[in-house]
C-alpha cells in the first residue's frame, strides 16, 4: 500500500519554518509522506532538512492583480494534478482561495486554516464582495476549515461562506510551552521595558505605538520601547519610514532588528505590546509572550484580543487610539512588582491551559487519520 501523501501549502517557506515544523515532524513520525508546496526563500533549505519533499510554487501573496491571481490558480492546479496528494493542508489567503478551487476541480481532499483575513474584510466595498465570493466558492467542498479565533469563524458562518459542520476552532497555531518558559532570573534594574514583536507594518499598529511612546515619555515615566521584526522601507504597508527614523533619532524607540530566536528578547522585556488593528488570526508573538509569563497589552481587535484577559494577564486598548494605548502602557509601567508577577503567572497558566501546540497537532493528526481511513476503506479488498 502506498504511503498517504500530505501536501502543506503556504505562501512562503518562512511561514512553514516558523509555524509548521512541529506538525511536519508529527506527520513524519506517523509515517505520512509530506511535501511542502511554497515559494523558495532563505528558509527553504531548513524546511527540507526536516525530511520533507519540496516543490516550489509562485504565489503573489500581497497583490490584487487579477492576471497574477489567475497565474497563482493555475500554479496550484498544476501542482496538485502532478503531486496527486491524498490531502492538502493549506494556510494563508491565496493558498486557501486558489488552492481550494484547484483542489475542488481535481477532486483532491483539502483542509484550510484561516490565519487571518487581513485588509480585504476591513475595507468593505467591491474588494470585500469579491473576497467573500471567492471564499464561498473555495470552501464549498473542503474537508475542514480551521479558524484561529471565534470572530472570523462567526463571520464566515453568518455570511454563509462555509458550512458549520466543516468548521473547527483552533488556539491559533499553538506555542511550544516547553521551549518558551518563564525566566527564573530576577529582573534587571532599569526603566520599564516594552517590546513589540512582528513586522513593522502600519496595520500592526507600529505608528500608533510610536505616538503612544512619545506620550508615555512626555509624562516623565521611565520606560523603553523596542521594535523586534522586519523593517522594509520599500514595502507599501510598512510603517512610515520617516516617522520611524524620527522616533529612533529622538530616542523614543529602539530598532532591535530581526532574529530567529525571540526568547532572549522576551526574557528581557517587562511587557509585550501589540496594537495591531487588522484582522489577525491569533498572533504567535502574543502566544510566545504569555508562554514566557509576560504581561501583555494588545488592541481589543479580532485575533489580538484572544490571548488577553483584561486586567488579569494584561490590558486591552481601543484599536487605533494612541492615547488609550499610552494610558494602558503608563498603568502597566507603574504597577507594583507583585501585581506584575501575578499577571505574568496568569499569562503562563493561560498558555498551558489553552495554547499548547500539542492541541493543534492532535487536531490535525485526527483529521489526517480520518481521511486516510476513508481512503483505505474505499479500496477493494
Amino acid at each position: 500500500m502506498s504511503r498517504f501523501r500530505v501536501v502543506i501549502a503556504y505562501n512562503t517557506s518562512w511561514y512553514v519554518h516558523n509555524f509548521r515544523l512541529p506538525l511536519i515532524r508529527a506527520l513524519l513520525q506517523n509515517n505520512y509522506e509530506v511535501i511542502v508546496l511554497a515559494p523558495k526563500d532563505e528558509y527553504t533549505q531548513r524546511v527540507v532538512e526536516t525530511g520533507v519533499g519540496f516543490r516550489e510554487i509562485t504565489v503573489d501573496s500581497k497583490g490584487n492583480n487579477p492576471l497574477r491571481d489567475l497565474a497563482t490558480f493555475f500554479a496550484f492546479f498544476r501542482a496538485y494534478s502532478e503531486l496527486k496528494p491524498n490531502l492538502v493542508l493549506q494556510y494563508t489567503i491565496k493558498p486557501n482561495l486558489y488552492g481550494s478551487i484547484a483542489a475542488r476541480l481535481l477532486g483532491v481532499n483539502v483542509a484550510c486554516n484561516v490565519t487571518g483575513l487581513g485588509a480585504a474584510f476591513s475595507k468593505g466595498g467591491l474588494i470585500e464582495l469579491i473576497a467573500r465570493t471567492l471564499y464561498r466558492i473555495a470552501f464549498a467542498k473542503v474537508e475542514r476549515v480551521f479558524f484561529q479565533n471565534p470572530d472570523d469563524m462567526e463571520l464566515f458562518l453568518e455570511a454563509g461562506l462555509v458550512e458549520e459542520k466543516k468548521t473547527d476552532l483552533l488556539p491559533g497555531s499553538g506555542v511550544d510551552t516547553e521551549r518558551f518558559t518563564p525566566e527564573s532570573t530576577p529582573r534587571a534594574a532599569g526603566p520599564f521595558r516594552f517590546l513589540f514583536v512582528g513586522r513593522l507594518l502600519k496595520e500592526k499598529g507600529v505608528e500608533d505605538l510610536i505616538e503612544a511612546t512619545a506620550l508615555v515619555r512626555a509624562s516623565g515615566t521611565a520606560a523603553t520601547v523596542s521594535l523586534l521584526g522586519r523593517f522594509d522601507p520599500e514595502d507599501p504597508h510598512t510603517a512610515n519610514p520617516a516617522l520611524v527614523k524620527a522616533a529612533v533619532d529622538a530616542g523614543h524607540i529602539f530598532l532591535a532588528g530581526e532574529t530567529d530566536d525571540v526568547r532572549p528578547y522576551l526574557a528581557a522585556a517587562d511587557c509585550v505590546v501589540l496594537p495591531s488593528y487588522y484582522r489577525e488570526g491569533t498572533p504567535r508573538s502574543l502566544l510566545e509572550a504569555i508562554a514566557m509569563g509576560k504581561p501583555v497589552i494588545a488592541a481589543d481587535s479580532v485575533g489580538t484580543r484572544e490571548p488577553v484577559h483584561d486586567s488579569i494577564n494584561g490590558f486591552l486598548h481601543t484599536p487605533r487610539d494612541p492615547r488609550d494605548l499610552a494610558d494602558r502602557m503608563l498603568i502597566m509601567a507603574t504597577l507594583p512588582q507583585d501585581r506584575l508577577r501575578a499577571m505574568g503567572d496568569a499569562s503562563r497558566a493561560y498558555a498551558l491551559e489553552r495554547y499548547r501546540e500539542e492541541i493543534v497537532i492532535d487536531r490535525y493528526l485526527a483529521l489526517v487519520a480520518s481521511v486516510r481511513s476513508r481512503r483505505d476503506l474505499s479500496r477493494p479488498a
